[in-house]
């Protein structure tokens, strides 16, 4: 599904507010340790971006959720001296990807689960300088809030790979829950909208040309505002 249509419902949810218990999972999470299992398509997956990365010991780019990679492929053409990294755990959408592809080679689009690959990567000596989850999974029912990445044990090790990460989502609350979030640790949000001329996936434009607002945030050490 590439999104590029303009048919897009708007987010509709049972919660009206700030979840309740958001900063309780948090605090719970921060300081738990996560022993699950890795998946060994995930392990064969981070593998697999050492093998490519080899003797490369420069800074990475991290592309969360990308989907089809479009927005991995115009990241690498941004920052062509990092190397990026696209990640997404679903093998249709991966293999979409030759139709975005851009004509560059500091960049890898993989499938994997997230959750794993970012354990993987914590545990690595490479230096993530910045990390972006491009319309990411809202889960907008109040009952599902364990499922959204800052309230479940994810979000643990999200923080710890980077001190720059950008969120971007058509459900403003999704984005607030997400700076109480990171404030936790230790950093500071800025919220603005998307530009139409600055969607960065086929849903954003998807989601602009069905009428809805996009917006960004951006979390950073707070020293840095």
């Amino acid at each position: 599904m590439s999104g590029e249509g303009g048919n897009s419902r708007s987010i509709t949810t049972n919660q009206t507010g700030i979840h309740e218990k958001l900063d309780e999972l948090v605090l719970r999470y921060q300081q738990a340790e996560n022993k699950k299992p890795i998946g060994a398509h995930t392990q064969a997956a981070f593998d697999e971006a050492c093998a490519w990365l080899g003797d490369y010991r420069g800074p990475l780019i991290l592309d969360s959720c990308c989907g089809v990679g479009e927005s991995t492929a115009r990241l690498a053409e941004q920052f062509p001296d990092y190397r990026i990294l696209g990640l997404d755990k679903s093998a249709q959408r991966v293999d979409k990807h030759t139709s975005y592809a851009a004509g560059c080679d500091n960049y890898r689009v993989i499938r994997a689960d997230v959750n794993d690959f970012w354990r993987l990567l914590r545990q690595s000596d490479w230096t993530v300088a910045r990390h972006y989850l491009l319309y990411p999974n809202p889960y907008p029912k109040r009952a599902h809030i364990q499922k959204r990445w800052y309230a479940c044990a994810a979000m643990a090790d999200l923080m710890a790979l980077c001190p720059y990460v950008e969120v971007r989502s058509n459900w403003p609350l999704y984005l607030m829950e997400f700076a109480q979030a990171s404030a936790h640790y230790g950093l500071a949000s800025t919220l603005s909208e998307v530009r139409d001329d600055d969607a960065f996936t086929p849903f954003e434009r998807k989601y602009q040309r069905s009428g809805q607002t996009c917006w960004k945030l951006t979390c950073q050490p707070e020293e840095s505002e």
